[in-house]
């Protein structure tokens, strides 16, 4: 059997009378930059996430990268973030003008630890950027009181958790801002680059719009120096149809990631804990072990796509180098990396499926 890491041809195939009808009145109309299929999925959008304003953009990155600086991050100030994470987080943070600051995860969550953040804080400190990784949302009611303590922003990076929830929160709501990715792998994904951030906070969301397309205040008026970073009308309108069905795909994420959990309890291995106030989304189902490199090659002899997500953290990347970090400095997200394997997930996965997944990795186990 075979048994893709994701199977976006099995998602197609469920929805492709709506996506060519979208696709279509897209072409009918040559609506391709902005318009009506940009500002509808904007507002649907911003509704799902509990939040008042929806600004689309490029991508992920840019989402980003223009929340924080339409919260007015830039030149000299610092955000609090983790290694543990794709490095568009990092990027985002210095595109923006400001250095990033590191602090280590909790090894339960692979979230950002709360109990590291204070230490981290300097009169430089401007915001907090959690990560929710794995789809999993970092312990923002935590989060959020340190920041009000000390008078700091929290700009989440939301790019694996479009429809988490913690504590009755989505993955929007309570920070001054959150970006999104819907690259083609994410649980809502585009047919290509996209992204978005949302926020209550109208200036916030004005400020964004502007900056997405180059500082425009009106057609031929620029308030500032922007950057091309529009979402494309095509996108906006594959999207919309796909939010739509985002909470069906998020319940059989569940289902699917409730079945490893039984299927795997008894073995030797370290498996994603299922938290009943922090929903996980399951964009990603990581488990950990020592062997972690010859159990994804076995796998793959077996007919089974594994990834891992991040064997390199940040602090040791070559990108990064000048910042004098090393081995030890981050020592929990440094054993993550090393030991992170994440195995098929996605909706359309059948119960023999999972069951040949979770079999074959218990005889290699043994």
């Amino acid at each position: 059997m075979n048994v893709p890491f994701v199977d976006l041809k099995a998602q197609y195939s469920t929805i492709r009378d709506e996506i060519h009808d979208a696709m279509e009145n897209i072409l009918e109309n040559t609506a391709f930059i902005g318009g009506k299929p940009v500002a509808d999925f904007e507002k649907a959008f911003a509704a799902y996430c509990g939040t008042s304003f929806c600004v689309g953009t490029s991508s992920g990155t840019s989402a980003l990268h223009v929340a924080l600086s339409a919260c007015g991050v830039g030149e000299g100030d610092e955000v609090i973030t983790v290694p543990n994470t794709f490095i568009a987080t990092a990027e985002a943070i210095e595109h923006s003008g400001a250095a990033f600051r590191f602090v280590d995860v909790d090894e339960a969550t692979s979230n950002i630890d709360p109990a590291l953040i204070e230490e981290a804080i300097t009169p430089k400190t401007k915001a907090i950027m959690p990560v929710h990784l794995y789809g999993r949302p970092a312990p923002i009611d935590e989060i959020l009181g340190i920041a009000e303590k000390h008078g700091l922003m929290v700009i989440a990076d939301s790019a694996q958790a479009h429809g988490a929830v913690c504590n009755g929160k989505k993955m929007g709501e309570g920070v001054r801002a959150a970006g999104f990715s819907f690259y083609p792998g994410k649980n809502l994904g585009a047919y290509g680059d996209a992204g978005a951030l949302v926020t209550n906070d109208e200036k916030v969301a004005e400020k964004a719009r502007s900056l997405i397309d180059h500082g425009r205040k009106d057609k031929f008026a620029h308030s500032s120096s922007g950057f091309n970073y529009r979402l494309d009308a095509m996108q906006a309108a594959i999207l919309d149809v796909k939010l739509r069905h985002l909470d069906e795909w998020i319940e059989n994420r569940r289902r699917v990631a409730a079945r490893y959990r039984e299927l795997l309890a008894p073995l030797d291995i370290e498996v994603a804990r299922h938290d009943a106030d922090c929903e996980s989304v399951y964009h990603i189902f990581p488990v950990w072990h020592d062997d972690r490199d010859r159990l994804r090659e076995r796998l793959g002899e077996r007919g089974i796509a594994c990834g891992i997500h991040y064997p390199i953290p940040l602090h040791l990347q070559e990108a990064y180098a000048r910042l004098g970090l090393g081995e030890g400095d981050f020592p929990v997200a440094e054993r993550l990396a090393r030991r992170e394997l994440s195995l098929p997930v996605y909706p359309e996965m059948t119960d023999e499926q999972i069951e040949y997944v979770a079999g074959a990795l218990a005889e290699e186990l043994a």
